[in-house]
């Protein structure tokens, strides 16, 4: 049987930084597994090649949840990583941290030690931005590039639009102003989608101390009474198991992490009798929380050039791709979502609640479910995009079977409040309040979707619920609280109930942030590693 200190189960997001930062020291021994094959494609490693991906179930779990009331019956299609990188392989960059009340909230939800002054070093350990600040890390392992002076013209449109509303600018979300109206940071560098694999993981490898095994699905953790002491997992058509001395831990995301404990027994007991799992712990938090950021798109021709003349003609792709070759610019070395901001609504709002993407391209005639790479439409337009940035409807998610080839039950039950109600409703005013502005106003010539005549409350409501989707946010399956009864893992991040075992990846979440959710999975796992190795040196 193999042996090692540490198993990390999942080469996402956070198992990239944590099989780096375990075995810095040279000492620690670290085996990570991977559902998923290898990172080395051109379309993931291209920033705009995640167009590609959305439907590639070689490298995407290809998850759809069960229908939602609050989306008209409608299942909604959740692409995950499924590969080397996870999600951050194939997903759109977009660098935020969140606004410091998120992370406030998360401290006065009884987890000390993770308040804004506290997470802050951990933001900056990982980054290497194009500049330093008090705020801002410079030579940390993954890059932040500051986009501004390339992104499309009509950007700046909106973002003096918005202005003109009373939105604030500012120059980066990530700084000392996060709230307003701006240009987005991307994890890129020199052109190259800057992932956590690319960043962390790579470079680790040449490490004697770490292992990787991809084409591994974890089957079950392995226990000695109530202690983790490793992995079983079905590789090659083969069952093997694998014995961490220390900790086994579970970076699988929102969905395989909760879906791998309740495989091993942790979850509601009622549950998991139903699918003839014994129980070993009674945890019926385990994939209970669930949230995830839920937005839609209005689209506007413009009387302007946008995007969609450059990419959308065979000429223009082929000019695009030899300008990436060439030296790694232009439209393929960038995300669609360019702009955007975080906003209130009206000036009553405590907080912001508003999340804003500007994206100076359209796709609005090749149906979601056809779109094999990111085809824009053959006029010129752009959209326009708004999420309610703290959502209070709690989804779950279950075991469909005890196969741990089978994808899971994920019911997120969207819109299931009123807050999350009143909110879509006052983003939708928000995006037709931009669009009558000047200067944006001026060329605009028609909005597509959803169309003047779609007006009212009642009408735009009904029109968010038809078309509205995931942002590809999951979290908070695996809660991080003190009480065992409504959290999983405490805030050492480690699994209430057994010992060896701990979760770390945008599953713990106690709360979803307020933006893109892989900066602040980046932050958990730094903070998780330094965790796991003061225990370590505590135990001796």
């Amino acid at each position: 049987m193999d042996e090692f200190d540490y198993v990390i189960v999942g080469a996402g997001t956070a198992g990239c930084v944590l099989a780096s930062r375990l075995t810095e020291d040279g000492k620690a021994t670290v085996l990570l597994l991977e559902a998923g094959g290898s990172d080395l494609s051109i379309w993931i490693q291209m920033p705009i090649g995640y167009g590609r991906t959305f439907f590639d179930k070689r490298i995407n779990w290809m998850y759809d949840t069960e229908p939602v009331a609050g989306l008209g019956g409608r299942r909604s299609y959740w692409p995950r990583g499924k590969v080397v990188g996870g999600s951050g392989s194939i997903n759109a960059m977009v660098y935020v941290r969140g606004q410091p009340r998120d992370y406030e909230d998360w401290k006065a939800m009884g987890n000390p030690g993770w308040g804004w002054d506290d997470v802050l070093p951990y933001f900056k350990k990982s980054e290497d931005f194009d500049w330093a600040s008090a705020y801002h890390g410079k030579g940390g392992p993954q890059h932040v590039t500051d986009i501004s002076p390339h992104v499309h013209p009509i950007c700046h449109s909106f973002i003096e639009t918005a202005e003109g509303l009373g939105f604030s600018p500012t120059s980066d979300f990530n700084g000392t102003r996060p709230e307003g109206v701006g240009i987005y940071q991307i994890n890129t560098r020199g052109g190259w989608r800057a992932s956590t694999a690319n960043a962390f993981l790579h470079p680790a490898l040449k490490r004697k101390t770490l292992k990787l095994r991809t084409k591994a699905l974890a089957t079950r953790i392995v226990f000695e009474g109530k202690r983790a002491v490793g992995v079983e997992y079905r590789r090659g058509g083969k069952s093997h198991q694998v014995r961490a001395r220390r900790e086994v831990i579970l970076s699988g995301g929102a969905i395989n992490s909760p879906q791998l404990l309740m495989l091993s027994g942790i979850g509601d007991p009622e549950q998991l009798q139903r699918v003839g799992i014994t129980p070993l712990v009674a945890a019926k938090a385990v994939g209970r929380n669930l949230q995830d950021h839920l937005a839609v798109s209005y689209f506007y021709k413009t009387r302007t050039p946008t995007l969609n003349d450059v990419l959308h003609p065979a000429i223009g792709k082929a000019l695009a791709g030899l300008r990436y070759m060439f030296d790694r610019a232009g439209p393929l070395s960038l995300s669609v979502n360019q702009s955007g901001g975080f906003v209130r609504s009206d000036p009553a709002q405590r907080h912001v609640n508003l999340q804003l993407y500007f994206s100076p391209v359209s796709y609005t005639q090749t149906p979601l479910s056809e779109r094999k790479l990111l085809n824009p439409d053959p006029f010129s337009a752009f959209l326009l995009s708004h999420n309610p940035c703290r959502p209070s409807s709690r989804g779950q998610l279950t075991l469909a079977s005890a196969d741990p080839a089978t994808h899971p039950l994920i019911q997120p039950n969207y819109l299931s409040t009123q807050q999350d109600i009143d909110d879509v409703l006052a983003g939708n005013r928000l995006l037709r309040q931009i669009a009558k502005a000047r200067p944006l106003a001026d060329i605009i010539t028609e909005e597509i979707i959803p169309g003047p005549g779609v007006d009212g409350d009642e009408a735009l409501l009904d029109d968010f619920r038809r078309r509205a989707d995931t942002v590809y946010h999951p979290t908070s399956t695996c809660l991080m609280g003190p009480d065992p009864a409504s959290a999983v893992v405490d805030a050492r991040l480690r699994v209430h109930g057994v010992q060896g075992l701990r979760v770390i990846d945008a599953s713990v979440f106690p709360t979803i942030t307020s933006g893109n959710t892989n900066a602040p999975t980046v932050m958990v796992a730094e903070k998780g590693a330094a965790m796991i190795i003061a225990d370590a040196l505590a135990i001796g």
